[in-house]
Parts: structure tokens; C-alpha cells; sequence
């Protein structure tokens, strides 16, 4: 059975997860490598924001944990939650695609 897509408050707050998400686990993500990398977290932040292609590669490993958030959604039955996660992640896709491709 196919199911209606309606846009509710549940699609809109998966959809702020999903955008929030990588935000907040950008920093955790050049905590990380700095450690792994033995580099300054200073250095590395500001190459963060200095260095577009940086701050591509970065956004795109700080979008990994939105497929937590998915998993958790989809294994709880909540479909609508799931949806505005995937819509969310997907928002980051242009900005990745212009730095990556177009640049």
C-alpha cells in the first residue's frame, strides 16, 4: 500500500535534527582528526573555515551520524521523523556538490 506524503510538525523537526546534527558534530569531527592527525585543534579549525574544500570534506563526514538518528527513527516506527531526516541531510548535498564539483 502506498503511503500519502503529507508535510506535518514531525517531518519539520526531523528535518532541524538532520540539519543540526552535522553542526554540532562538526567540531567533534576536528576534534578527532586533530587527535589522530597529531595537529593543533586550533590549526585545523581554522583551516576549517580558511579552506573551502576543507570544510566540504568535513561536512560530509559530520552528515555519517545522521544515519544513527535515521536507524533509530525507522526501527521505531516513527516514518514521518525518518523522512525529515533524509530532507535535512539532503539540504547539505548543494553546498557539497558546489565545493566538490563546481569549484
Amino acid at each position: 500500500m502506498k503511503r500519502k506524503f503529507s508535510w506535518n510538525i514531525r517531518v519539520t523537526v526531523g528535518m532541524i535534527i538532520g540539519l543540526l546534527s552535522p553542526v554540532i558534530i562538526v567540531p567533534l569531527t576536528v576534534v578527532v582528526i586533530s587527535w589522530a592527525q597529531n595537529f593543533y585543534f586550533s590549526v585545523l579549525w581554522d583551516k576549517f573555515f580558511s579552506d573551502l574544500a576543507v570544510m566540504s570534506k568535513l561536512l560530509s563526514l559530520s552528515i555519517i551520524p545522521n544515519l544513527i538518528w535515521f536507524y533509530v527513527f525507522l526501527n521505531r516506527e516513527r516514518y514521518d521523523l525518518a523522512r525529515g531526516i533524509i530532507i535535512g541531510s539532503a539540504l547539505h548535498l548543494p553546498f557539497i556538490l558546489y565545493v566538490n564539483l563546481l569549484r
